[in-house]
C-alpha cells in the first residue's frame, strides 16, 4: 500500500489522535444534511481508534466559506449526524485552534470523540504558505496524524499535507485511503484485462491529463457527454450549438485512435428544459444548428454495453448526457444499469456518476464506488497524491 505507516500501525491505547476526514457533506437549502454519504464512509478509522483507547480529535472543510467564518457552513450540523452514528456524544470545538479548543483536547479521555469548526474558516488551511503557525497550532493538539480524507488528498492543504511534518514517523493512512488505494493501485500497475474506462462529463480541458494517461493503460476509453462533442468536431462533424470547448478540437485530433470510441448516435434538443423538443440522429448526420447534443443514443446504449460485458476491469467517471434533466439522463441510467449488471471488477470515480447510481439504488452492485472524484482522476494520471505523499513511510 505505498509503502505507507498505516493506522493499525499505531499504538494508540490512550494516545490522542487528529484525524482528517472529509465531512464536506452536501447540504439542502435549509441547511440540513442532503447526503451523509461521507461521514459513514469515515466511521471505520474512528471506530477502530476509538476501540484502540485513543481519543479522537476530527477536523474537515465543509464548502467554500471564503477563507472566513459563515455560520450557514459550521461543522455543528455533522457533530450531531456523527453522534447518531456512533451512538456516543461527540463534542463540537466552536473553533479549530485558539486557547478552548487546545483545553477541549487536553480534556479528551480514551474513547471520546471531538470535531474542530470547518478547517476553511482560516486563510491559511487553503494556503499553507500565509501562516505556517495554523499547522503547528493543530498539531499540537494530539500524539499522532491521520488523514482519512481521500476527497481531499489531491490538495497540497495545511490538514491534509503540511501538517504531517510535525508527526514525524507519526503520520499514517486511514482505513477508507486504504480502501480506495486498494482498488485504485491495481489499475496503474497491472489492471486485470481488457481494461475500458468510460469517461462523461462537460469538460475536456479538465479530464485532457486524465485521458492522456488512460491511453497508456486502458485498452478501451469510451468517450461520452459534452466530452464527445470535442471528438466528434475533431472528426468533422458539425455540433450546432453543442457544449463543445472549441480551443481542444486539435488536441482531440491527436488524441484520436483505436482505443477510443466515440458515441454512434445522439439525443440533441432545442433547449435544456424537463419539457423540451428532442429527437435522436445518427452521429454522420450532425447537429443542426439551433440544436443540441444532450445524451448518447439507444444505438450508442446497445454497442456499449454490448462491448463493455467483455471487460475485466472497468473505471467509469462522468455523465454522459445533461443527466440533471429526467429526459436527458437516460443514457447515463441505461449505462449504469448495464455495468452494474457486470461481473468484472468495476470502479466509479466519484462525483456526479456516483449520483446517478445512488438515485438508482445501485450502489451495492459496483465493487468500490469513490469518495474522491478529483482525487482519483489525478492519482490515475500522476500516480501519487500530495496528501499520501506527506505521510510517514511504513513499518
Amino acid at each position: 500500500m505505498m509503502h505507507k505507516l498505516t493506522l493499525q500501525d499505531l499504538p494508540l491505547k490512550g494516545k490522542k489522535v487528529l484525524m482528517r476526514v472529509d465531512f464536506n457533506v452536501p447540504l439542502n437549502k435549509d441547511g440540513t444534511i442532503l447526503d451523509d454519504t461521507r461521514i459513514q464512509e469515515a466511521l471505520p478509522s474512528i471506530q477502530y481508534a476509538l476501540n484502540q483507547g485513543a481519543g479522537v480529535i476530527l477536523m474537515s472543510h465543509l464548502g467554500r466559506p471564503k477563507a472566513k467564518k459563515d455560520p450557514t457552513l459550521s461543522l455543528g450540523i455533522v457533530a450531531k449526524k456523527l453522534s447518531q452514528f456512533l451512538s456516543a456524544p461527540v463534542f463540537f470545538a466552536t473553533d479549530c485552534v485558539g486557547k478552548e479548543v487546545e483545553k477541549m483536547a487536553h480534556d479528551l479521555k480514551g474513547g471520546e470523540v471531538l470535531l474542530l469548526e470547518n478547517l476553511r474558516f482560516y486563510p491559511a488551511e487553503e494556503e499553507p504558505e500565509t501562516d505556517p503557525t495554523f499547522a503547528k497550532q493543530l498539531a499540537s493538539l494530539a500524539d499522532f496524524y491521520v488523514n482519512d480524507a481521500f476527497g481531499t488528498a489531491h490538495r497540497a492543504h495545511t490538514s491534509t499535507a503540511t501538517i504531517a511534518q510535525y508527526f514525524p514517523g507519526k503520520a499514517a493512512l486511514g482505513l477508507l485511503i486504504q480502501k480506495e488505494l486498494a482498488f485504485f493501485e491495481p489499475l496503474l500497475h497491472n489492471p486485470k484485462r481488457p481494461f475500458y474506462a468510460l469517461i462523461g462529463g462537460a469538460k475536456v480541458s479538465t479530464k485532457i491529463g486524465i485521458l492522456k494517461a488512460l491511453m497508456t493503460k486502458v485498452d478501451r476509453v469510451f468517450i461520452g457527454g459534452a466530452m464527445s462533442t470535442v471528438f466528434l468536431k475533431a472528426q468533422g462533424i458539425s455540433m450546432g450549438n453543442s457544449l463543445c470547448e472549441e480551443s481542444f478540437v486539435s488536441v482531440a485530433k491527436e488524441l484520436l485512435n483505436h482505443k477510443i470510441v466515440l458515441p454512434i448516435d445522439l439525443v440533441i434538443a432545442q433547449d435544456l428544459r424537463p419539457d423540451a423538443t428532442f429527437k435522436i440522429i445518427d452521429v454522420p448526420e450532425g447537429v443542426p444548428p439551433g440544436w443540441q447534443s444532450v445524451d448518447i443514443g439507444p444505438k450508442t446504449v446497445a454497442a456499449w454495453t454490448q462491448q463493455l460485458s467483455q471487460a475485466a476491469t472497468l473505471f467509469w467517471n462522468g455523465p454522459f448526457g445533461v443527466f440533471e434533466i429526467p429526459l436527458f439522463a437516460r443514457g447515463t441510467h441505461a449505462l449504469a444499469q448495464a455495468l452494474a449488471s457486470l461481473s468484472a471488477t468495476t470502479i466509479v470515480g466519484g462525483g456526479d456518476s456516483v449520483a446517478a447510481i445512488q438515485s438508482l439504488g445501485l450502489s451495492k452492485k459496483f465493487s468500490h464506488i469513490s469518495t474522491g472524484g478529483g482525487a482519483s482522476l489525478e492519482f490515475l494520471e500522476m500516480g501519487h497524491l500530495p496528501g499520501i505523499d506527506a505521510l510517514s513511510p511504513g513499518r
